[in-house]
């Protein structure tokens, strides 16, 4: 594809130095800029395009009504709206950083915007299906309101709806306390109970009778908490349960304001608010939906669980939306119709079974090598060429940013300092826009690490959003500090929740990080590449999975450091395998191993920690109780570290297979075959008196045949 890359100073308010900025484009056809490109340089533009047959167009613009210009200029010469990518080289950059600063990153944000592109894959969507029926707990104007187009059940959960200002005809009104919801989007079930069974005829003898407002008349119901007493024989049909009766009623959607779905960062299809926006949202998912595919899914590398035991559980637990279900002992499922783009279940997946579609992670790292790499020393053709180094930024920090409120918080930042509202200047980080903190995983902030980064920050909202929790990296941050200092390089990770009405806690906490916390990295920047992998035939992982990835990064930088330990801490995708006395070599724990990490050989029990992505599995079926899993990565469990003609393996447990007596195949151990025979012997010792050996040592094919003869 020829690229054309176009810069522009926003009418001189933006203090970038656009030549050098020109010279520090990378791998583009043609680099050009301008004070005011939306202006009457919209006919340059339109001839560069043209002139040197462009195909796509990068352009530092962060303003709508500017980029709508830009872009009608370039479907005008041929481009497709899609071809274009706009770089906020103002907000983010020229009214927040110094001169050298603001033109160095917005020189790297335009390589990694470039290094992107090439990454970029055709977007997919799938229809998610479903029906009308809504449920409304307690509002009936609500309920009112989305009668003309979907069927909604109104539950009254204790409510008396009477003599309500709502048209409730095209309603049907069900009597109960809401107990439970449960389900997904499309698949919801409301449990209720109530003290009046469907056998009511609405005669109206129990609210006359009945204690004083604990008896409602539309619909009939009676307060739980009501005495018991002879007013409740008046019921001709018998239809009061003052113990309870209790039904489940099914819907695809659910109003519940005082509602909790258990999840952090809310569910597709259950609301809790009651305002025109939901009304909409609800009207927008019945009958189901179009949507983009967020999730790339390969389940054959799943370490969920075999056999019927369960293993990894990580993205279950990870998952903010409830679109992960465990659905049976050792299997997961994912509800991609309630998935809402979080990457939560990505980031903590170690095997690469579940996987964003965009970002991918290899589009995140070669955006984290671009905007690590001082720059080209070449441009493009009508940069000027002068060359030279950039030392604009001193202090390289990698920024994985919410593109929520953490984006929208820099963004205000710069608008309050181009205004003069706040003074606003902070060191110039090198942002990586992600879907949101919970994206960040482990394999992401090594790798940075690796590229050459002196630091990582972690942008996010710090409160509850759409996507996490409060403070939802904390945690994170402290395991992975961990393993940086484990590695030699002291700690290197923050997470920040910018305010965007407090700019200088944000602008001093990042100052402080910068300048008191990091050391220069050993790693040179620019050099390393990554291919998401690791060299092991055996393992079909796709690329850029969190462990092969994690494991090549801790490589890269291994090349640069002298680690303070030999086991590296806080690396949760990595597990250490140990075996205490009394196995007896049974194949439990390696035919159970999802990654394949065990096996049984005639000398014992052998270990690939290569391979090992910390299930515990193997540790929960152990049928002799002998297995720990500890996590870390244990640098000397590693092939490279090992000898042999398989240097990957190591032996965690010395023993010998037992060959059959009878036809010489190995069969078992031999703590197996004494450990039974111990337990069982004296029992059958008579069973084949002229056997030239025990029975316990034949296998049982020729063992059967064996007391077959006798």
């Amino acid at each position: 594809m020829d690229t054309g890359a176009f810069f522009c100073s926003c009418a001189g308010t933006c203090d970038i130095d656009l030549a050098e900025v020109r010279e520090r484009v990378d791998g583009v056809e043609v680099a050009a800029s301008s004070q005011l490109l939306c202006g009457e340089k919209l006919a340059a533009v339109e001839q560069v395009v043209e002139e040197y047959d462009l195909n796509e167009m990068i352009v530092t613009c962060p303003e709508a009504s500017a980029q709508g210009r830009i872009r009608e200029t370039a479907e005008g010469a041929g481009l497709h709206p899609d071809d274009l990518t706009f770089v906020d080289q103002r907000e983010g950059a020229g009214w927040v950083h110094d001169r050298e600063g603001a033109t160095e990153k917005t020189a790297r944000l335009v390589n990694a915007a470039h290094a992107a592109r090439q990454t970029e894959t055709m977007p997919t969507s799938s229809i998610h299906r479903a029906g009308y029926d809504v449920v409304v707990v307690g509002d009936a104007a609500t309920a009112a309101a989305l009668s003309a187009s979907a069927e909604v059940t109104l539950i009254a959960d204790g409510e008396e709806f009477a003599i309500v200002d709502a048209d409730l005809d095209g309603v049907t009104v069900e009597r109960g306390v809401v107990t439970d919801v449960s389900g997904t989007y499309g698949e919801f079930e409301v449990a209720v109970e109530a003290c009046v069974t469907d056998d009511c005829i609405s005669c109206m003898l129990c609210v006359e009778e009945g204690p004083d407002g604990m008896v409602t008349r539309y619909p009939v119901d009676i307060d739980p908490d009501a005495p018991r007493g002879e007013w409740v024989d008046v019921c001709p049909t018998d239809a009061i349960e003052m113990d309870g009766v209790s039904r489940t009623i099914e819907c695809d959607q659910v109003i519940y304001p005082e509602g909790d779905d258990g999840t952090v960062g809310g569910q597709r299809g259950f609301h809790t608010s009651v305002d025109a926006a939901t009304i909409d949202a609800v009207e927008r998912l019945l009958g189901g939906f179009e949507g983009p595919d967020f999730l790339d899914l390969e389940m054959d590398v799943c370490a969920a669980g075999t056999a019927g035991e369960q293993g990894c559980n990580e993205c279950v637990e990870a998952c903010p939306h409830g679109a992960v279900e465990r659905t049976a002992v050792d299997e997961v499922e994912f509800h991609l119709d309630s998935c809402l783009n979080c990457g939560a279940c990505t980031s903590s997946c170690p095997t690469g079974a579940v996987m964003l579609s965009e970002p991918s992670n290899e589009r995140i790292a070669r955006e984290v090598e671009a905007l690590l790499s001082p720059g080209a020393d070449d441009g493009g053709l009508v940069s000027g060429l002068l060359g030279g180094s950039s030392s604009g930024i001193e202090t390289p920090i990698v920024a994985f940013a919410c593109s929520e409120r953490a984006s929208h918080a820099l963004r205000e930042y710069g608008r309050l300092a181009a205004a003069g509202r706040a003074e606003v200047e902070y060191p110039p980080i090198l942002p990586v826009s992600v879907n949101c903190a919970d994206t960040v995983g482990e394999a992401h902030v090594m790798h940075a690490l690796a590229a050459g980064a002196d630091g990582v920050a972690i942008l996010g909202c710090g409160r509850s959003c759409l996507h996490s929790g409060p403070d939802p990296k904390e945690a994170f941050v402290e395991r992975i500090n961990r393993a940086t200092t484990d590695l030699g390089l002291g700690e290197r990770v923050a997470f920040f929740a910018p305010d965007p009405t407090d700019p200088e806690v944000f602008a001093d906490e990042l100052a402080h990080f910068a300048e008191s916390t990091l050391d220069e990295s050993p790693m040179p920047a620019g050099e390393h590449e990554a291919t998401g992998e690791i060299a092991d035939p055996g393992r079909e992982n796709p690329a850029f999975d969190s462990h092969g990835w994690t494991l090549e990064s801790v490589r890269a930088i291994l090349e640069h450091v002298e680690p303070e330990r030999e086991v590296i801490r806080g690396l949760s995708d990595f597990g250490v395998v140990e075996v205490g006395e009394g196995c007896t070599l049974t194949p439990t724990c390696s035919n159970y191993c999802p990654t394949d990490a065990l096996r049984r050989t005639g000398m014992g029990l052998e270990f690939n920690h290569e391979r090992c992505v910390n299930c515990g599995l193997c540790e929960e079926v152990c049928v002799e109780d002998v297995i720990t899993v500890e996590e870390g990565l244990d640098l000397s469990l590693l092939p490279e570290n090992g000898d042999g003609e398989e240097p990957a393996w190591s032996r965690v447990f010395e023993g010998s297979m037992l060959a059959c007596a009878g036809c010489g195949r190995e069969f078992t151990s031999e703590a197996t075959a004494a450990a039974v025979e111990e337990r069982v012997g004296d029992r059958v010792a008579e069973l084949a008196p002229d056997a030239e050996e025990s029975i316990f040592q034949y296998c049982p094919e020729c063992r059967a045949r064996l007391l077959h003869e006798f």
